[in-house]
């Protein structure tokens, strides 16, 4: 979602995650980069927040969260669909997912998780752990092998999809280009079910800089330096017009939206919420409703045990109520 020159640099203190800490592990990581060979994805701890599993993603190239892609798993009755999480923008599998993938697998749940959107040629000035930046639209196709993948391995006839910031955007356009749905006949759509966290469904300014860099006439170069995807999320591009063109859902969808007041990156904050079309249903949550001292902010939400519980809800209605634990925005 960024440019270069100043406002790269203003851009990178307001993205604390996306870009700056990145930036300033990666030199220190070189050396780690350099001999890290091919073999199959380990699996890295469970963490209780996004820093520092960002740190140790850094190190530790092409892991899975805990809890996630065993391919031998096959959903029990309480819980008959697998959970594919998606991630968001400048992030990976295992940074976005390393509490929540855990906490669902010790429910009971087969849950996976993929990397995409890291083979545009574009200039990132970031780790190769850096993932999620290359065009949407690819990444569609990658989303959609990979649950055609997970299908095939569970035996099962359809998932369920969650996604932060652009991971649930992602899974929205995913069912209306690249398979996740069929408009004629709902029964056969691959996904019964979407949860969002901070999603970028009606695009975003991000706390502004979008929006001056649009005035500027820099977005094609931030989009050279930096990917494609963050430019695409800008609230008035192409991608979120033509996303949004038929309404904001698919018949025989269920989607939960949940959002952070405190977000600082999909901005503002309600751009989030969806209004349901024909034979679907939207249920949008301000992560802060009954819960004010949650101050999650948009990297540090998904590590919130607020939203986590949403989440489990949003899976099974019969989950317990959402505990209210006091959290930092986390920046």
């Amino acid at each position: 979602m960024l440019l270069s020159g100043g406002l790269v640099r203003r851009a990178v203190f307001h993205m604390p995650g996306y870009v700056s800490a990145v930036c300033a592990a990666a030199a220190a990581a070189a050396t780690v980069l350099a001999t890290a060979t091919s073999a199959a994805a380990e699996t890295g701890p469970e963490q209780d927040d996004f820093f520092p599993a960002m740190v140790h993603s850094i190190f530790h190239l092409d892991i899975d969260p805990p809890g996630a892609n065993d391919w031998s798993c096959r959903p029990g009755a309480a819980h008959p669909r697998p959970v594919v999480l998606v991630h968001g923008t400048y992030e990976n599998r295992y940074n976005n997912w390393a509490r929540l993938s855990p906490e669902l697998k010790a429910q009971g749940y087969c849950v996976y998780a993929l990397d995409f959107g890291d083979t545009d040629d574009a200039g990132v000035a970031v780790a190769p752990t850096v993932k999620g930046y290359g065009d949407i639209r690819k990444s569609s196709k990658e989303l959609a092998a990979f649950v055609d993948k997970v299908l095939a391995a569970s035996h099962s006839g359809q998932v369920d999809l969650v996604g932060h910031s652009q991971g649930g955007t992602l899974a929205r356009w995913y069912l209306k280009a690249d398979g996740g749905a069929d408009p004629a006949d709902p029964s056969k759509n691959k996904v019964k079910k979407i949860v969002q966290l901070g999603a970028t469904n009606h695009g975003t300014t991000m706390s502004g800089i979008e929006t001056l860099a649009d005035k500027l006439h820099l977005q094609a170069l931030g989009e050279k330096t930096l990917g494609v995807a963050g430019v695409q999320q800008y609230e008035k591009s192409d991608f979120i017009k033509e996303l949004n063109a038929d309404g904001d859902t698919v018949p025989g969808v269920d989607y939960t939206v949940i959002a952070t007041k405190y977000d600082e990156i999909t901005t503002p904050w309600q751009s989030t919420f969806m209004t349901a079309g024909p034979g679907a249903t939207v249920h949008n949550i301000p992560l802060q409703e009954g819960c004010f001292v949650d101050l999650s902010a948009h990297l540090s939400m998904s590590y919130s045990p607020r939203a986590i519980g949403l989440v489990k809800r949003a899976l099974d209605p019969s989950a317990p109520a959402a505990p209210c634990v006091p959290r930092a925005p986390g920046f």
